[in-house]
């Protein structure tokens, strides 16, 4: 993949400035009007920054709508969404920030928002440019694909399930690795679940001229569906076939459902609750991930595999979610700005709509409405064990190609960590998303 190299010099937040943010002597008081603010070096003012988005934080977490505002007319003046990696990130933190005091005036809020439309077309495009721009995806790929093929090894009959079907090129590098495999290609069904049917349509058009041109026996399962409202019977599970399943950033939307959930009361049990009583009881009690990840351990998948973003995001206060994203953020940021031109129009597009908004989503929202709950390793972890699954390592020769195809990338910052058979995708030495293996512990 051809990058774009920036010549604007390089960024200021690999280090991460949150490090310096205790050094630093600026400290203004409010209604400062920063005459000397277009004099400041790219790292003092990223500096200043940071401190400015804190201050206003805990004006907005405290209610000070008034101090927020003042400090949000100070960023205004130091941000700038085509600037450095730290003016970016300001530009859509103080987005977020804004957007969280006006949903204090909910009329307000929905009358401002009321015409806005997002295009499906924009959004692939959107995700399109997620998977080109980084490695990230390509690296997950490698390491799901892997695990498949050595999992479903002389099997026959493979049945894959995508619980987010919206890259093609992911199941085309497998197709190709199957019709090379030496007892032959296996009869291949992959059941892709998506919210949009013309990223499926898009996705069965593509692997089936694939299928056909390598002379596999192919079919493709289209699931027009959010994951929260997944009918596990359509997936249609048969006897005799191995199954593997692949979630890519998925599983941490689950979450979201089970902040209002968990705050109704569940029934209390008495000394005669009978067996049915206390299943529906229990029931009740289970979470929507935890029911979710049951009934995949429910259809016996001879592999599971798992990538999440590995960043702690799900705090419940504000200012926890706001140092952690700015953390990753200002990783991912910095990726872009060590591979691609500032004045890039998909640069832009990808922090505006998509990190923009999961930032947005991270600072503003409350609720079943926070659907970017990232969380880290460890957690899903103690969640699929609990669930009933088994760790499983990952593939020695699947890290192997995805530590090769990194250090071909052609950019120095992006690192693989191993950890217990596990592997984090980092930049430099921040981990941003990780990838485990599962299987049905009986």
């Amino acid at each position: 993949m051809e990058s774009m190299f920036q010549e604007e010099g390089s960024s200021s937040v690999t280090s991460s400035p949150l490090q310096f943010f205790s050094m630093m002597s600026l400290s203004p008081g409010i209604g400062s009007p920063y005459p000397w603010h277009r004099e400041l070096k790219s790292e003092e003012r990223g500096l200043c920054l940071i401190h400015l988005l804190l201050t206003c934080a805990n004006h907005v977490a405290a209610g000070s709508l008034e101090n927020a505002n003042t400090i949000l007319e100070q960023i205004s003046q130091l941000a700038s969404p085509d600037g450095d990696t730290m003016q970016r990130i300001a530009s859509y933190f103080t987005e977020a920030l804004a957007d969280r005091i006006l949903k204090t005036w909910p009329g307000l809020h929905r009358a401002l928002n009321s015409t806005r439309i997002v295009m499906v077309s924009e959004e692939i495009h959107v995700q399109k440019l997620f998977f080109e721009l980084f490695p990230f995806l390509k690296v997950a790929y490698i390491l799901t694909n892997q695990a498949i093929v050595e999992a479903m090894e002389g099997e026959k009959m493979v049945h894959i399930i995508d619980l987010n079907a919206a890259e093609p090129a992911q199941w085309i590098a497998l197709l190709q690795v199957l019709s090379a495999r030496l007892e032959g290609p296996p009869h291949l069904r992959i059941t892709g679940v998506h919210q949009q049917k013309e990223v499926l349509d898009q996705m069965a058009h593509k692997l089936t001229e694939e299928a056909e041109k390598l002379d596999i026996p192919f079919q493709f399962n289209p699931i027009v569906s959010k994951l929260e409202n997944l009918d596990f019977d359509k997936l249609r599970v048969k006897t005799g076939e191995a199954l593997a399943i692949s979630s890519i950033l998925q599983l941490h939307s689950l979450l979201a459902l089970d902040d209002d959930a968990s705050r109704r009361k569940s029934p209390l049990l008495s000394k005669n609750s009978n067996a049915t009583h206390l299943h529906k009881v229990l029931l009740m009690n289970q979470s929507t991930l935890e029911s979710f990840l049951n009934a995949l351990w429910g259809l016996s998948p001879k592999v599971m595999v798992v990538t999440e973003q590995d960043s702690n995001h799900n705090g419940s206060t504000l200012m926890e979610r706001l140092l952690e994203a700015l953390y990753s953020y200002a990783a991912l940021f910095d990726c872009l700005e060590s591979t691609v031109s500032r004045a890039s129009l998909e640069r832009l597009k990808i922090e505006k709509m998509l990190f923009g908004e999961e930032i947005k989503n991270i600072i503003a929202c409350e609720g079943s409405e926070r659907k970017e709950r990232h969380e880290k390793m460890d957690k899903w972890f103690q969640r699929l064990d609990l669930s009933g699954f088994a760790n499983i390592p990952l593939s020695y020769y699947g890290m192997l190609q995805a530590r090769r195809f990194l250090q071909s990338y052609g950019c120095e910052g992006y690192r693989m960590r191993e950890e217990n058979g596990s592997v984090m995708i980092c930049w430099q030495d921040r981990s941003l998303f990780s990838t485990t293996a599962w299987r049905s512990r009986k």
